[in-house]
């Protein structure tokens, strides 16, 4: 969990400290890497590496722990130059932004559930606040560098809609639906926000029971599906499917897709018991085929979107390529890695070397 960077930085681990200038040696047997001065020890670095790794997949090879242990010291070393910069320019994080995105981390839990949280995580809170002040201090880093400088004007929404018409041809009816999924085993992939896991049939009938007794008194369906759905690809997202065409639905189970049809945009579903659990789906918008023109505020703003993740992500990469060439790092790991012919130094075994699934796309943080 320690030292996370944003996605369109952790992205950049192939930029590695070969044309960097490099320092005469460690001041320890411990110090993984410097950048700029500051150290980097083995001990961060292994933590970051754990907080990868899948632990119920299959125990890597020492070929494959070293070459993730040099991706993950290699992203390290991207956000430590980043933080610098930061701290440089007078935009580290305060501590109240800091104990104010602390207390929203814990909102969602007793603070039994928070503590369990950080337990299983191998963390403590003084490791998560850390963690918090150097994602908000990056965040603010390239709002500032980056994210402020992008611009689409109406010529670039209007030149893209014209070189990209046939995208907003919609084929056929759409459905755009969210689902809260449980299931009536236990699954190691799974991480809702309660940390909630029907083990058996009847634990599942009963949990869903409940689910659908909440929103019918009013409870949000978004909230309810990172709090409870066992879905591990969509509980961080609020259950989220995304737009789904009527052909994919009628390749699906029958009673799912007449329990989407029927639905009107806004209403909640009864529980669907299928095969892999019971489903409870929420019908968010429907579109129907034809044209979408540009005059469109929705087809406007889909392109503005797009155009401006785009720039944001070529702008990152170049402001992370110049910012690596200015630094002075030096990689003590790769060194001693090429120097043993890939046989030192032995990393531990904490588990698999498969990575587990990703939370957010969004650069937001996986912390409970």
């Amino acid at each position: 969990m320690v030292r996370k960077v944003f996605a369109a930085t952790l992205a950049l681990s192939a930029l590695s400290a070969v044309g960097c200038k490099h320092d005469v040696a460690p001041s320890g047997p411990d110090v993984w890497a410097i950048v700029n001065g500051e150290q980097i020890h083995r001990a961060e670095a292994e933590k970051y590496y754990k907080s990868r790794l899948n632990p119920q997949a299959p125990t890597p090879s020492q070929e494959e722990a070293l070459s993730l242990t040099l991706n993950v010291l290699d992203e390290i070393i991207n956000n430590d130059i980043l933080i610098q910069r930061a701290r440089k320019l007078g935009l580290e994080a305060t501590d109240g932004e800091v104990e104010d995105k602390f207390t929203e981390f814990k909102s969602p839990y007793t603070e039994d559930e928070f503590q369990r949280q950080l337990k299983d995580r191998g963390v403590t809170p003084d490791d998560l606040k850390d963690d918090i002040r150097r994602q908000l201090s990056v965040q603010k880093l390239l709002n500032r560098e980056v994210v402020a400088k992008i611009s689409i004007t109406d010529q670039d929404i209007s030149a893209f809609y014209n070189q990209n018409r046939a995208q907003f041809n919609v084929a056929e009816t759409q459905y755009r639906v969210a689902q809260i999924l449980v299931t009536p085993h236990k699954d190691p992939q799974l991480h809702n926000r309660k940390n909630d896991d029907a083990t058996t049939d009847v634990e599942a009938r009963r949990k869903s029971a409940a689910l659908l007794q909440q929103l019918a008194n009013g409870a949000d369906f978004t909230q309810l599906a990172m709090d409870y759905s066992e879905d591990p690809a969509t509980a961080s997202s609020g259950g989220d499917l995304g737009y789904v065409p009527e052909s994919s639905l009628n390749q699906s189970d029958p009673a799912l897709k007449r329990a989407v049809v029927g639905l009107k945009v806004g209403e909640v579903s009864p529980i669907m018991p299928l095969k892999d659990g019971y489903h409870i789906l929420k019908l968010m918008a429907k579109e129907a085929p034809g044209q979408r023109e540009l005059s469109s505020s929705q087809v406007q703003q889909s392109i503005r979107d797009t155009l401006r993740n785009r720039k944001e992500q070529l702008l990152r990469a170049a402001y992370m390529a110049e910012a690596r060439d200015g630094a002075k790092v030096t990689n003590y790991l790769a060194l001693q890695v090429i120097e043993s012919n890939g046989k030192l130094p032995q990393i531990p075994k904490f588990g698999s070397s498969a990575l587990a699934p990703p939370a957010a796309s969004t650069p937001a943080p996986s912390q409970p």
